[in-house]
């Protein structure tokens, strides 16, 4: 029930936006998605279950963004800019996205294991969460070979592939770095363009 599945982890979402995770009951979070509390459970097991498969949705669609922002523009540098300017407001407006960036997650925030988790629930396992989550380095790992691909694949630069991983590692932390001490609205990319024009003969 992919359906009730979304609505729930909306419910899920808005709640923990409005209270800290430890108050969210799951009661209430089935109750708004106009679910019973069975069906929450039979969906996702308990509320660490909620909390993994929340955490996956956001990191999914964190790194969605990502691979738009790496198709946005002509130029490889404004797209590696275009990608760590959307990882700082990604993690302005997602709390979720910020604690899975920076590994600070606080106490209003669940905090769910980031190895896997064995699991007995009879949901299908495409749709568990037990598998790892990404840590701040795994995601760094995950938006580097995503730009590296992206801007391969496109006919841009032709450099060494290590260098070009290098360059495109330098963008991601360089944007994960402006998530910890904000650069200011549009700064991010100004950074990155300005540290990347250092390294012209990759991007």
């Amino acid at each position: 029930m992919p359906a009730a599945r979304e609505s729930l982890l909306d419910a899920a979402y808005t709640a923990l936006g409005r209270r800290p995770w430890a108050a969210v009951r799951m009661v209430d979070v089935a109750a708004v998605a106009g679910v019973s509390r069975q069906t929450l459970y039979n969906e996702f097991g308990s509320k660490e279950g909620l909390a993994r498969a929340l955490v996956r949705r956001e990191a999914d669609a964190y790194l969605a963004g990502v691979e738009r922002a790496l198709v946005s523009r002509p130029e490889p540098r404004e797209r590696l800019a275009a990608a760590a300017e959307w990882t700082t407001s990604a993690a302005r407006g997602n709390a979720l996205v910020r604690a899975m960036l920076t590994g600070c997650w606080g106490e209003r925030l669940p905090s769910p294991t980031l190895s896997a988790v064995p699991s007995s629930s009879s949901v299908p396992a495409q749709r568990r969460a037990d598998g790892p989550l990404p840590s701040p380095g795994d995601f760094v790992a995950l938006v580097r070979d995503r730009a590296v691909a992206s801007l391969a694949a496109s006919g841009g630069p032709r450099s060494e592939a290590a260098e070009l991983a290098r360059a495109c590692e330098l963008a991601v932390r360089l944007g994960v770095s402006c998530v910890l001490a904000p650069a200011g609205e549009g700064d991010t990319a100004g950074l990155v363009r300005d540290a990347l024009a250092t390294v012209r003969s990759v991007v």
